[in-house]
């Protein structure tokens, strides 16, 4: 017959938290062989098969833990990110509606400002304004000298020309002059009859004096259009001739009596010209005098 042992019976009561606590080997010692039967070894191989089915079980669950354990934290954090964002545009949008706006018409279209009735009133402004009347009254000053000047040279270098004889009385109205207005005067040279009168092209041509229209020409020799008036002024014979006038502006023909200041033609460059000027000559009983000291002399 095979003993039976109670295997509580041969093993001594050990405490766990004991210092003495004994190895291994020797609470081995105290125990008795246990002859196993099959119906233990049956039950062994059933547990073995839970354990190792309750292995990936317990994995499974602890991975489970994990994530939810990730999740308790990260979802709070998140949810209080989001909150500070929404109470930051929040406030931003309280702000936005309590502040002052500026509403700009896109379709407005800026006014043109007259400024013709507006005057000076900053120091820049009045000093430019000073400087540009101050250029002005010199360059008038300027051109009076160079008219002074090329009046004296003219006279004086033209020995073809005898002394302007006085006509009239000065002012008495019956020698006028045939521009209103000119630039400068032409350099005269050798054998140049004529006082040239630099003038824009197109500017209106009168007659000395009263007279008769004795020549009017669109192809003078040199002279291109041109006119020729004979004057009898006081009892002495006077002509001028008005040359380089513009194609198809003479207003007079031959035989045409004309009056002091009578328009003529127009300033122009045909024949021989450089630039547009009026070339003006004088004769007084057949001698060529200075036109310009003639009309002088004579109050024009």
């Amino acid at each position: 017959m095979a003993e039976h042992n109670d295997s509580s019976a041969g093993t001594p009561e050990v405490d766990p938290t004991s210092p003495d606590r004994p190895g291994r080997a020797m609470r081995i010692g105290f125990r008795r062989p246990v002859a196993k039967t099959a119906g233990t070894v049956a039950t062994t191989t059933r547990a073995a098969r839970r354990r190792r089915v309750q292995h990936p079980v317990r994995s499974t669950v602890t991975l489970a833990a994990v994530v939810g354990l990730v999740a308790t934290v990260a979802i709070p954090a998140f949810a209080a990110v989001r909150g500070e964002t929404a109470e930051a545009q929040t406030l931003q949008q309280v702000a936005a509606s309590n502040a002052q706006s500026l509403v700009v018409g896109s379709e407005a279209a800026p006014a043109a400002l007259d400024r013709s009735g507006f005057t000076a009133t900053t120091p820049e402004e009045i000093q430019k304004k000073k400087d540009q009347e101050a250029a002005e009254k010199a360059a008038a000053e300027a051109l009076a000298r160079r008219l002074s000047a090329a009046s004296s040279t003219a006279s004086s270098s033209s020995s073809t020309y005898s002394d302007p004889i006085p006509l009239v009385a000065p002012g008495s109205g019956l020698v006028r002059r045939p521009l209103m207005s000119f630039n400068n005067f032409g350099t005269p040279y050798a054998g140049h009859r004529g006082t040239d009168y630099m003038v824009g092209g197109g500017t209106p041509i009168y007659s000395v004096a009263d007279g008769t229209v004795v020549a009017s020409s669109e192809s003078g020799p040199g002279w291109g259009v041109y006119v020729k008036v004979a004057h009898n002024i006081n009892g002495v014979n006077v002509t001028s001739l008005y040359a380089h006038m513009t194609y198809g502006t003479r207003a007079v023909q031959v035989g045409d009596t004309v009056s002091a200041g009578q328009l003529l033609g127009q300033v122009g460059d045909t024949g021989r010209a450089f630039g547009t000027h009026l070339h003006l000559e004088i004769v007084v009983d057949g001698t060529y005098v200075n036109a310009e000291n003639w009309l002088v002399t004579n109050g024009a």
